[in-house]
């Protein structure tokens, strides 16, 4: 640990002021970029989320989080440990790698906080994910302006729902009709519970649950077309279909979204793999749907810097 830690502190705390006054109190602090690699936070209103890429002491993870306390006046900081083996250590030692109980400060086992002022709740000493992914706020902001304008129009599929954050926001907007599938039943109800915050019905059969694969594939040999198809998958995942990898199997995936889609209908995709560039995430969709139109690229929001690795293709299929 470094002693210009407050310095650096104040400094991109400075860099986010502006953000809930535009009614967004769930936001990224300081990137890894910006803290040479060492850490990673996100504020979800009066609370953050300490995300550590190396081990530290126990006395430097407590310096880490009162420093930020103090700047941000956060109530508590939870750690989330992230060890380069982490998919293995979260098998084994997850009461290590997310402890329920926050480094500092007293325990919120769930709070509400603000995204372009969308409530969601957020469960900080849950998981490693503690309810919404802070990189895609201008995806669910383009999903939002896109259905409001007229830009989307038709039924709204969401793949990979999470908790919901891209249903929530085609609702919200006045989409007519939104499915959000996922393969955990957890993430559903609490997106379900995020419905329920903007005062939204959140009826059982919009929340699917299943494999990705297998329901478009079904949905595929229905007469079902959506006006709007969501992809946000994880860079690797075994589940049901066996092995995936967004690097080699995103071509497959998007071909079978196509699939689903209304004339003229849009697919909004994104990537995160860091050894995937722009170009070549590009190249992955016109290989899955040849004549693919891509109309809009962007990335991460003012909170993240250039160095991130999302990228969010906008594209019509044929």
């Amino acid at each position: 640990m470094t002693p210009d830690l407050p310095a650096l502190a104040a400094v991109l705390a400075a860099k986010r002021s502006h953000l809930p006054g535009q009614g967004t109190t769930l936001y990224r602090a300081a990137h890894t970029t910006e803290t040479g690699g060492l850490y990673a936070l996100d504020v979800a209103a009066d609370v953050g989320v300490l995300s550590l890429y190396r081990e530290l002491e126990p006395r430097h993870e407590q310096r880490l989080a009162a420093v930020w306390a103090d700047t941000l006046g956060l109530a508590a900081v939870y750690l989330k440990r992230r060890p380069q083996a982490a998919s293995h250590a979260a098998n084994v030692e997850r009461s290590w790698l997310t402890p329920q109980v926050p480094v500092l400060g007293e325990a919120r086992s769930e709070l509400t906080a603000l995204e372009d002022g969308v409530p969601y709740l957020i469960r900080p000493g849950s998981d490693l994910s503690t309810g919404l992914f802070t990189d895609a706020r201008l995806a669910r902001r383009w999903v939002r302006g896109a259905v409001s304008a007229g830009q989307v129009t038709g039924r709204v599929l969401n793949t990979f729902a999470y908790t919901c954050g891209f249903g929530l926001n085609a609702a919200l907007a006045g989409a007519g009709e939104v499915k959000n599938l996922d393969l955990s039943r957890k993430v559903l109800a609490w997106g379900q519970e995020n419905y329920a915050l903007s005062g939204l019905s959140a009826r059982g059969e919009d929340f699917i649950y299943g494999d990705v694969f297998d329901w478009l594939a079904r949905l595929g040999r229905r007469p079902e077309r959506f006006g709007l198809v969501v992809l946000d998958p994880p860079s690797f995942a075994r589940g049901p279909a066996g092995v995936w990898r967004s690097e080699r199997d995103y071509a497959r995936l998007a071909a079978q979204a196509a699939a689903v889609l209304a004339p003229g209908g849009s697919l909004l995709a994104m990537n995160n793999h860091a050894g995937v560039g722009g170009p070549a995430f590009g190249g992955m969709l016109r290989a899955g749907v040849p004549g693919l139109r891509i109309t809009e690229r962007f990335g991460a929001g003012e909170d993240y810097p250039e160095a991130t690795h999302l990228k969010v293709v906008v594209a019509q299929r044929p």
